[in-house]
């Protein structure tokens, strides 16, 4: 079980990035959440299989259409066993 904090920097609010980031956790299984942030950015949290995780921070520095990352910042954490995933 792994843990990532990312903010995806770009045109990435109101183009439904929250939305595609939480689908492709919950299809593979991946707990945690996002949030759209004052600046611009949006945040979010993945708490799962390192594969898993692996998969959704490769669809974040891509976005859904419409969204152009600019880039993501990525932190290691200590997993907190969270479950579902929850958009703010």
């Amino acid at each position: 079980m792994i843990r990532r904090r990312l903010i995806v920097h770009g045109r990435v609010q109101g183009v439904g990035f929250r939305w595609a980031i939480a689908r492709a956790a919950e299809s593979r299984g991946v707990a945690g959440w996002a949030k759209n942030r004052a600046d611009g950015t949006v945040e979010a949290v993945l708490e799962g299989e390192p594969e898993a995780v692996e998969a959704v921070l490769r669809l974040s520095r891509e976005g859904p259409r419409g969204a152009q990352v600019e880039r993501v910042d990525i932190a290691e954490e200590e997993p907190e066993a969270l479950r579902g995933f929850v958009t703010r």
